[in-house]
């Protein structure tokens, strides 16, 4: 098991109140990391509470990524929490819009680039400053279905997730040499916020999207734990710029 082993490393969740990004902080604290959450309100100092209280290492930081100089100034704030040091960072932050293509606001269109590629970016960037002076790190980005597909309704979800895929795999190449994985966990079709649209029964997209699941049932965030602590740990050392589909199956049906 030494080769799954990230006791005592110290981590990143970005998106880490909620849905996918809560599970796979929970499932580092429970392997034994401490960890840094990342929120838009003060309910991630309640999170963080809550974890502390359970005994595990957590710190909550308040942070709008959707403004540049808040994605700096969160990442430091984490940073600094975790003692001036930074083993891996997850970013599983991320908005949603939904408009059809010819209607689609462009200042939705800008926020939702902000938040969901332009922040991704910046925190991989400054995440790698000091990942490469010890030559270790491993970064996690979240990308999803539509990176493969196209998406309806959701130009600007599709457009930053189909560049936070290319931005995986730049990265990596830039980087695995030098120490740092890079990879990106695509998730299927999970029951969180996000997707609230989506899995009210009476919407005939939601039966659709089941009945093509081979699992049959929606993902949750428990189920991004295992492949998140495999990205986190030795165990992906040789793996650079993949993007794991987890899906219950959706992708290969």
């Amino acid at each position: 098991m030494e080769l799954f082993n990230i006791e005592g490393k110290k981590a990143i969740v970005t998106g880490g109140t909620r849905g996918l990004g809560l599970g796979m902080a929970e499932g580092l604290m429970e392997a034994g990391c401490e960890v840094a959450i990342v929120g838009t309100s003060d309910k991630v100092f309640e999170i963080a509470k809550e974890y502390i209280e359970k005994g595990y290492l957590c710190h909550g930081v308040k942070a709008d990524f959707s403004i540049r100089e808040e994605v700096y100034q969160g990442f430091k704030e984490c940073v600094k929490k975790l003692g001036n040091d930074l083993d891996i960072i997850v970013n599983a932050h991320g908005i949603q819009r939904r408009h059809s293509a010819e209607e689609f606001p462009l200042d939705e269109w800008d926020e939702v680039l902000n938040v969901n590629l332009n922040s991704v970016f910046i925190l991989c960037q400054e995440a790698a400053k000091i990942m490469l002076k010890k030559g270790y790190g491993k970064i996690i980005n979240i990308a999803s279905m539509v990176s493969w597909f196209g998406g309806q309704t959701v130009p600007a979800y599709t457009a930053a997730k189909g560049g936070v895929t290319q931005l995986t795999k730049e990265m990596s190449n830039d980087w695995i040499a030098r120490g740092i994985n890079v990879n990106a966990i695509a998730p299927g079709y999970m029951a969180t916020e996000m997707n609230s649209a989506l899995l009210e029964e009476s919407n005939p997209r939601y039966q659709q999207i089941t009945d093509r699941i081979p699992a049959n049932r929606w993902g949750t965030g428990e189920d991004m734990k295992g492949t998140c602590i495999f990205l986190a740990s030795r165990a992906s050392d040789y793996l650079g710029g993949a993007i794991i589909p987890v899906d219950g199956g959706y992708l290969v049906k």
